[in-house]
């Protein structure tokens, strides 16, 4: 059988808050499908162009231009959805009344499925903008739309998912990278294993010549790319759209953690243009945690993905763009507009700068790490993780809040959990209630005064991990073929040197008072004009996930009177 792995339950993109079930259609087609009233396709054409079709004719292509959101008055859209392997699934009829689409065409991007019409196919078509202002001008239509579409994504991505197929050994890891990119961006792909599946080595056979053509990623077009990097394959997807080289926009966001996304929520919403770029997925490092019980208004917990999946969704219904897989390289802080170059060569220009890049995760100073990092080495620990994971022992280094979500989420999937931290206990750097809840866990185990000395691996990746005592030097072994590592983190600031923005002496960027300027009450502005600083990256701020967001909320008052000077 084919070694297909559902990448998401329904909190991926906020579906259903309180539950981790399974989408049903059975209980919930009436919003996932819903059939407008005569009286709501009356609102709704004020906002589309009408558009015919012949019965037969391809109305939207998979991976093609972006249809926007096709509204059914006569006829059928009939919506499929294939692989390169030849498959071919049946996804939804959509009749009249009913309208086509899903998250993706919030933002103009390429569709998942192709849609054929069958019959005469009479439809109000609307674009992107179009969508938008639909969803800002009737409340409770766009609520009804907005709600389907996420839950058409959940579906897609469910059991038998759609998107592009991964081929490869299953340490490999490049497959792994691929693997996150799509999972933690809410994208559906299949991962087949040629060793197992027929078709997947008849894919190989056709395409792969040496072993630096791993991973194979099969398009739903039918188009085999041979190692792709995530920038490649971001653009063939789409989560990577053309820059527009002669826009200036309002507000560049560089970073989609909580704090970037906050600000691209409230920025949108009060009309100011907005981009936001972020070099690996939306969330940031709060994307990966497993679950976060002490953020305001969610009692039950909520995990980080499922916050980030709510607030991405949230900035593209208020028109901000998102460019994924994007790392800035170099601010020009000289020119006005401020000018951002990429690592591809493209440049952005914008009245205002948030840098929200937050840090990057640390990673410590043991020989022979850079080797196993995707092969048995992780920084974050999500569905994929604990999928590879499941029955096994793993070994968890750190003892912050992250680290104890981290390792709460993994002792369901794991047989134990080896947690090692430096110091003598958790008390003094993790909340209570995860230390709690780590000791209430038969299967977790705690490791004091203990730091990591060696790492051995085989050809499958990482295979012990060798550790020795602090105060007493005693050596300890771990065989384990999954170590995750939660040791702190680096600010993601290097790039920023030639802009000369001011920074304290960890890397961390100065805003305000501490910036040396009297900068009129905006005390989240660097110290170059127009270039603010929220979340992680800025110096003294509170590493937590709620006050991020406030931060990155704040911050859009003060563009506001930055822009009107």
């Amino acid at each position: 059988m084919p070694d297909q792995l559902p990448t998401f339950g329904p909190d991926a993109l906020g579906a259903d808050p309180e539950s981790r079930a399974v989408v049903d259609l059975a209980t919930r087609g009436h919003q996932i499908f819903p059939t407008l009233s005569d009286d709501e396709l009356q609102r709704v054409r004020r906002f589309g162009q009408p558009r015919r079709w012949a019965d037969g004719a391809c109305v939207f292509h998979a991976c093609g231009a972006s249809p926007g959101m096709l509204v059914v008055l006569q006829g059928h859209l009939v919506c499929s959805r294939g692989n390169a392997l030849g498959e071919r699934v049946e996804v939804v009829d959509y009749g009249p009344g009913q309208f086509s689409g899903e998250v993706a065409q919030l933002s103009g991007r390429p569709p998942l499925v192709d849609g054929i019409a069958v019959g005469e196919l009479e439809a109000l078509q609307l674009d992107a903008p179009a969508i938008r202002a639909l969803m800002m001008a009737e409340a409770e239509l766009g609520e009804r739309v907005m709600r389907a579409y996420i839950l058409r994504r959940v579906l897609l991505i469910g059991d038998h998912p759609g998107g592009p197929i991964l081929i490869g050994p299953p340490a490999h890891a490049g497959l792994f990278e691929l693997e996150n990119f799509l999972s933690r961006n809410a994208y559906p792909y299949t991962r087949r294993d040629p060793a197992r599946d027929p078709e997947a080595a008849q894919l190989v056979r056709e395409h792969w010549q040496s072993e630096s053509d791993w991973p194979l990623v099969a398009l739903p077009d039918g188009f085999v790319m041979r190692n792709p990097t995530l920038v490649e394959l971001g653009r063939c997807l789409g989560t990577l759209p053309r820059i527009d080289r002669d826009k200036v926009y309002d507000v560049l966001v560089v970073g989609a953690g909580p704090s970037g996304l906050a600000t691209a929520v409230y920025a949108a919403s009060e009309g100011l243009s907005v981009m936001v770029l972020d070099q690996r997925a939306y969330g940031g490092q709060a994307g990966a945690s497993a679950r976060i019980e002490n953020f305001l208004g969610f009692p039950t917990g909520i995990s980080g993905r499922a916050l980030a999946g709510r607030s991405y969704v949230q900035a593209l219904k208020f028109g901000a763009e998102v460019a994924i897989p994007a790392q800035a390289t170099r601010l020009l802080c000289h020119e006005r507009p401020l000018k951002l170059e990429l690592d591809d060569g493209a440049c952005l220009r914008a009245n205002t700068v948030v840098l929200a890049a937050g840090a990057r995760y640390h990673r410590p100073e043991l020989p022979g790490l850079e080797q196993y990092e995707g092969r048995g080495v992780y920084y974050w620990a999500s569905p994929v993780e604990a999928g590879l994971c499941r029955g096994q022992e793993v070994v968890l280094v750190g003892g912050g809040n992250s680290a104890g979500q981290a390792a709460v989420f993994l002792s369901a999937h794991a047989r134990t959990v080896h947690l090692m931290v430096r110091r003598g206990g958790l008390e003094e750097t993790m909340s209570s209630y995860l230390i709690e809840r780590i000791a209430a866990a038969p299967n977790i185990q705690l490791h004091t005064r203990l730091d990591l000395a060696a790492l051995d691996g085989d050809e499958g990746g990482l295979r012990t991990v060798h550790c020795r005592g602090i105060a007493d030097g005693r050596e300890l072994a771990f065989e384990t073929r999954h170590m995750f590592l939660f040791v702190g983190a680096d600010p993601n600031s290097d790039w920023l040197r030639e802009c000369q923005v001011g920074l304290d002496d960890k890397g961390f960027v100065l805003t305000g008072a501490d910036a040396g300027r009297d900068l009129h009450g905006r005390g989240l502005e660097t110290s170059v004009d127009g270039v603010f600083a929220v979340g992680d990256l800025r110096s003294g701020s509170t590493k937590r996930v709620a006050a991020a967001a406030g931060e990155g909320a704040a911050v859009v008052a003060q563009i506001h009177a930055y822009l009107a000077n």
